[in-house]
């Protein structure tokens, strides 16, 4: 009998699995047309442009995760329907909340610097709120355990795209156009997400969430925003000292690793929701699950990586244009970093399943601090490429880091269950 249970519990843990991989294929390839479109069509330069706006709505993105659907995912994971809906209501209006919020820094930044990257900025600043909302319902459909709904949800996205970058690239051909064609696309999405869920995103509800989930909110709050603010201070540090075009080709070399991305992301809308429910069931097997996840994910990416050296140069150039030149260089670098990141996410779901937002934030600051530090020196000493090996020496280095917090935080949760045994 237990072992029919435990049968059907991977069963159903391998489902949610699928969906969260086949959402993340849709949102990558989504991703990977508009960067195509832009890397095609106007050149390395215009590409970096693009690749600084693309940047600086990472870390917003993160910024709204941290503080809504990252607490949702931990606390919110295989509740009561009733329970769900009323924490969704408030999430979703807590990410189109700070959406609008960033969407109006955006504009004045944007306003402020001029000239064309400053027409970037305020395209994106009109399109973060209903980008945001979108993401938002993703992770809710997730954490219901409902990754149909999210896969559904990207499809239309997809759908939405096409006659977008269709417009976009036949009558205007600039950044500002593909930046709104992307975000009005996704505004579609975000709109079918609230006929989805049946949930109408309640703004109001904003510091409520807040005040209730500060605990873990501010920690990955901080923790995500120094994650994406370390990819775009080091975007800006490499544009500053090597030049835009340095820019567009490291995120040429990682829109080649799109593919990897589908895996890493998608795997990320369900790992903490189903690291939650393996410390439920059995918590002496969490440290197991996030081995497996995080050793998955590395191997995946050097597969990829390996696969991307053998590319001929005229099909590469067929896929990125000019771009593929200068990216191709970086190929290696790039995938041994993504390699040690996608590693590193198996220790970081296993510290949000476990609710230690303390030692994930401590792990994500050393890191981000290394990121930053090794991939400037690098680019000031060999340009792209001292900043793509600098990158991958501090990621690959801090994975040390992660691991002996996930090891302590275990510890120390199973310690304290035992405790509990022993006084009930």
């Amino acid at each position: 009998m237990r072992s029919l249970l435990r049968s059907q519990a991977v069963r159903a843990m391998a489902g949610r699995l699928s969906w969260g991989l086949g959402d993340q294929a849709v949102s990558s390839i989504t991703n990977f047309v508009v960067g195509l479109f832009v890397a095609r069509s106007l050149g390395t330069f215009a590409f970096g442009m693009f690749s600084l706006a693309w940047v600086s709505y990472g870390v917003v993105l993160n910024l709204s995760r941290g503080l809504t659907t990252d607490p949702l995912m931990v606390r919110f994971s295989g509740v009561s329907t009733e329970s769900w809906r009323t924490a969704t209501a408030k999430a979703t209006g807590t990410a189109l909340s700070a959406g609008v919020a960033a969407g109006a820094v955006s504009v004045v930044a944007g306003l402020v610097v001029g000239g064309p990257i400053g027409g970037a900025f305020v395209a994106l600043g009109f399109v973060i709120p209903t980008l945001l909302l979108q993401d938002a319902w993703r992770f809710t459909f997730f954490a219901a355990g409902h990754g149909k709904k999210a896969f559904v949800n990207d499809v239309v996205w997809g759908i939405a795209l096409i006659p977008a970058l269709f417009i976009a690239h036949r009558w205007f051909d600039t950044v500002v156009a593909f930046i709104l064609a992307w975000g009005i696309s996704g505004a579609v999405a975000a709109g079918y997400g609230c006929l989805q869920a049946g949930v109408r995103p309640a703004p109001r509800g904003t510091l409520d969430w807040l005040k209730h989930h500060r605990d873990l909110g501010t920690r990955y709050l901080i923790e995500n925003v120094s994650n994406s603010g370390s990819t775009q201070l080091r975007m800006y540090g490499l544009g500053a000292i090597a030049g835009l075009a340095s820019v567009g080709a490291v995120r040429g070399a990682e829109l080649l690793l799109g593919p990897f991305f589908a895996l890493l992301m998608g795997l990320s809308l369900v790992t903490v929701a189903e690291g939650a429910r393996v410390l439920q069931r059995a918590p002496h097997r969490l440290r197991h699950f996030c081995a497996v996840l995080g050793a998955g994910q590395a191997a995946a990416a050097l597969l990829w990586g390996l696969a991307l050296l053998l590319v001929p140069h005229d099909a590469g150039r067929f896929v990125l244009g000019d771009v593929w030149d200068p990216a191709s260089e970086l190929i290696l670098p790039v995938t041994i970093g993504i390699a040690a990141a996608g590693f590193n996410t198996g220790a970081a779901a296993g510290l949000r399943a476990l609710g230690a937002a303390k030692r994930s934030l401590r792990a994500q600051l050393i890191n981000s601090a290394g990121y930053v530090g090794f991939g400037l020196i690098g680019a000031f000493l060999a340009g792209a490429s001292g900043s793509a090996w600098g990158v991958a020496l501090a990621i690959t280095s801090g994975s040390a880091v992660w691991w002996l917090q996930l090891h302590s935080a275990l510890k120390e949760h199973l310690t304290s269950e035992k405790e509990e045994m022993r006084t009930s």
